[in-house]
């Protein structure tokens, strides 16, 4: 069995071609059970233990082991970390352990940039990055893979790390940090948010015309990212819809405040990439994506990166 590392898994997963393989991989559909979730209740704050499986009708076979320690920031650490186990299909034979922290946070960007292509406007140019943690990188590069990214503004709770992020792009956008979200939201194309907010961050009234709204923070019932008034001003969509029924906190919240429906969801991303939904209705509408991760996701990126450095090494 190959161990995998995160250097080698960021090599192995350029955006165009993960972000189609997991296209690929929602219209062809796996076999993926809902995932065990485990709250973890350590000295320092409660922990989260994720564990996701899949496979194909007859091909690989794959399972991730996430830990999420929000608490990590305080000692510097991120706050996911974990590994993925990929197996051959035909006698279940384990082919490789692969770093489950850098495979999670590409796919997850991925993710996030398919639902932009499909959803949000095709000349939009200015992003709002509402977060500044290892993921935040991520889904920058990986927006600007799908649209013409000119204009990138940073947003965080430390305005140090705001600041130092930008500047890492600043040679390829015009990237500068902000600190006013009422100013900055209006004002992009496309905001995504990647935080651990148990509190609104976004607010509807904020929200413009044509805009495109990614949800990636809030994984749990008790987060959110959004206030209601963004629900009822958009066009909903999620990854899956066994997700957000079960741990999509800002359609949850939003739906014991009355503010949202679960009928309300327009589709699932198979559903949008399969063609059997629509997606934006109309050049002015504001669409919404709530992902909350999904097993077929850690999946398709698994078999891109096994692919990949097998095909670099015959080469």
């Amino acid at each position: 069995m190959r161990v995998i590392s995160a250097q080698e898994v960021a090599g192995a997963l350029a955006w165009p071609a993960l972000i189609e393989r997991i296209a690929d991989t929602f219209r062809q559909g796996v076999e993926a059970p809902p995932r065990h979730h485990h709250a973890m209740h350590r000295p320092d704050g409660e922990a989260t233990m994720l564990i996701m499986p899949a496979w194909e009708t007859a091909g690989y076979i794959g399972m991730k082991m996430v830990n999420v320690f929000p608490q990590n920031a305080n000692a510097g650490l991120p706050a996911i970390s974990g590994l993925y186990i990929l197996c051959e299909g035909q006698h279940g034979t384990p082919l490789a352990c692969i770093d489950g922290a850098a495979l999670t946070s590409r796919r997850t960007a991925a993710a996030s940039a398919l639902a932009a292509r499909e959803l949000s406007l095709h000349d939009a140019s200015s992003l709002l990055m509402v977060g500044t943690g290892k993921l935040a990188p991520m889904l920058i590069e990986a927006h600007a893979a799908v649209r013409p990214i000119r204009k990138v503004r940073i947003w965080g709770r430390n305005p140090d790390k705001a600041a130092a992020l930008a500047e890492r792009f600043r040679d390829r956008f015009d990237c500068e940090s902000v600190t006013d979200l009422e100013i900055a939201v209006p004002e992009a194309d496309i905001i995504s948010c990647a935080t651990l907010s148990t509190e609104p961050l976004i607010r509807g009234e904020w929200l413009q015309p044509g805009s495109h709204l990614d949800l990636v923070g809030a994984f749990r019932p008790t987060m959110r990212e959004t206030d209601g008034q963004c629900l009822i001003r958009s066009e909903v969509f999620v990854d899956t819809y066994a997700g957000a029924k079960g741990e999509a906190g800002d359609l949850l919240q939003a739906i014991r405040e009355g503010a949202f429906s679960e009928t309300d969801v327009r589709a699932d991303l198979a559903e949008l990439l399969r063609g059997s939904k629509p997606g934006r209705t109309n050049p002015q509408a504001i669409t919404l994506f709530k992902s909350v991760g999904a097993s077929l996701e850690d999946l398709a990126a698994a078999i891109e990166v096994w692919e990949t450095l097998k095909g670099n090494e015959q080469r």
